[in-house]
């Protein structure tokens, strides 16, 4: 099993909160780069933040994924940082909805896993040979939240839970409505505020 915490559904939706002057950060990454360039910035996701799972059977045997579950590891008010769009303004872009799509609404007293509309639910079956991909966009707007994925699987007599994090540390995504807003322009040298460059 892997995660990706750092992938993007869009750049141009992607935001991060840091706690540095639009000065002491540099420009946006491309996606494949941002694991690093979060790590250097002290970065946390904004409004919404995209992981990519990847599950595989480790033997011959199917597994069944028989579930998913979102656990919450703390709830506070979002962060006071400054917010930063990645992408450029004014560069088009777009993306469809990948199959095995999910959203978690982590602001909700009780946030649940679910299917994007349309998209097939749990239980799914991998092996070695056939893993599964999964897409999962949880969003935040009321909260700064901690969070992590619970997945019960089974497999003939055996069964059990995996705990999916972000390298034994839950994933985290602040809410951003009301911060300072920084865009980088296409070509520019530095960040400026956001809206001033259309």
């Amino acid at each position: 099993m892997t995660a990706q915490p750092h992938t993007w559904e869009s750049p141009c939706g992607q935001h991060y909160l840091i706690d540095k002057p639009p000065t002491e950060v540099g420009p946006p990454p491309l996606e494949r780069d941002a694991p690093a360039w979060v790590a250097a910035s002290g970065a946390v996701p904004a409004g919404e933040q995209y992981v990519t799972l990847t599950l595989q059977g480790s033997g011959k045997e199917t597994v069944v994924l028989d579930s998913m579950t979102v656990r919450t590891a703390g709830k506070r008010t979002p962060l006071a940082w400054n917010d930063y769009a990645m992408g450029y303004p004014g560069v088009g872009c777009g993306a469809g909805v990948p199959t095995r799509s999910f959203t978690v609404a982590l602001d909700a007293a009780r946030p649940a896993f679910a299917p994007v509309a349309g998209q097939p639910n749990f239980p799914f079956m991998v092996s070695e040979s056939a893993p599964e991909v999964f897409y999962v966009k949880a969003d935040a707007s009321a909260y700064d939240v901690s969070w992590y994925l619970e997945l019960a699987w089974s497999s003939g007599s055996r069964h059990g839970t995996l705990t999916i994090d972000h390298n034994g540390k839950p994933f985290r995504t602040s809410g951003h409505n009301g911060r300072p807003g920084f865009e980088f322009p296409l070509g520019g040298e530095g960040w400026v505020p956001a809206g001033s460059t259309s």
